[in-house]
């Protein structure tokens, strides 16, 4: 596709864009007057839109994942870009368009990150934790594993973002390794990868990024709990003090009541597991905030509301522009 990428538009450029929907919500103004509110992709970010007159034949079969043929023009509006929407349909087969072409994908390679993280499972020791690895993270659901967005929106929302994010903070433990001999590594490299498996479940990722009803109703952190006191079970003589430790892990991994985990770290392993992901998720999720504003004037972002500021924008050099970047893909 050789459209222009939406981070690239600037306020008053006019938009005939193929986006996927990620959002459709009808409103009304204070008026009573009916409009369309949307949520489009593309690759390089998403962006809210408005249709205030002709949609009553779109919406009909309009739904979150197809993809839509847009024209309109790019406005300002409290301070976030936003499309003022001229004329939508929904795309069909002639426009050999597909959701594939407006997700974002990870820079790394998925061969490369398969191999680099199939070389940690063996660098495992104990018998157990590997092979409930092995049994956890076998076929359709490493597949799953390995194209799975970490997150919806805020670090790793990419495909392949999961393994990527993993594989980091297998490498932040293993330092802490290396620094703190007290630290049992294969417990704490068993927990990484494993702390975040129920996004697999809770996540979609085909078409766009959105929870799962089962995400919703349970969250990834008790979905990945389950599973591994049904692998431990399946294991004979699986140590119970083990597989509580591990599950203490996925539980305590978010490091606070009020961030969603059910307990907070109360061992070493969790402790370490905790700043890992914290370290893996923000540095990853400042760096796209950068990237989705680097071209707007001055050295800040916007405010980033889940950061709770906004973020220093770094002048480039000529190294920064020549390499390739998450939307050049």
């Amino acid at each position: 596709m050789n459209q222009k990428q939406l981070t690239d538009i600037k306020i008053g450029e006019q938009i005939d864009h193929f986006l996927i929907l990620t959002k459709i919500e009808e409103r009304t103004t204070k008026s009573g007057s009916p409009f369309l509110n949307l949520e489009l992709r593309d690759k390089s970010t998403s962006i809210t839109a408005k249709v205030w007159d002709g949609f009553a034949d779109f919406v009909k079969n309009a739904e979150s994942g197809k993809i839509a043929k847009i024209k309109g023009l790019m406005e300002e509006f409290n301070n976030q870009p936003q499309i003022k929407v001229n004329s939508i349909r929904l795309a069909n087969e002639k426009d050999k368009v597909n959701p594939s072409d407006f997700l974002p994908k990870s820079l790394r390679s998925i061969v490369e990150m398969t191999d680099e993280f199939e070389k940690r499972i063996d660098s495992i020791k104990n018998e157990h934790l590997k092979l409930l690895i092995k049994k956890i993270l076998s076929g359709e659901k490493f597949e799953k594993y390995k194209h799975v967005p970490a997150g919806k929106a805020w670090h790793h929302a990419y495909v392949h973002g999961l393994i990527e994010h993993t594989l980091e903070i297998i490498r932040i433990c293993d330092l802490m390794c290396d620094i703190h001999s007290e630290l049992n590594r294969d417990l704490l490299i068993t927990g990484a990868i494993l702390h975040d498996f129920g996004k697999t479940e809770e996540l979609n990722y085909e078409t766009n990024f959105d929870y799962t009803d089962k995400g919703k109703l349970l969250g990834h952190i008790v979905i990945a709990a389950i599973e591994i006191e049904n692998g431990a079970k399946s294991i004979k003589n699986f140590p119970d003090e083990l597989k509580d430790h591990l599950i203490h892990l996925v539980l305590s991994h978010q490091g606070k009541l009020e961030q969603a985990s059910p307990v907070v770290p109360k061992t070493l392993e969790a402790i370490t597991l905790y700043h890992a992901d914290e370290l893996s998720a923000k540095v990853n999720a400042y760096k796209y905030a950068i990237k989705l504003d680097e071209n707007k004037e001055g050295n800040w972002t916007r405010f980033q509301q889940l950061a709770g500021t906004a973020i220093f924008i770094p002048e480039k050099d000529d190294s920064d522009i020549a390499q390739e970047t998450l939307f050049d893909n």
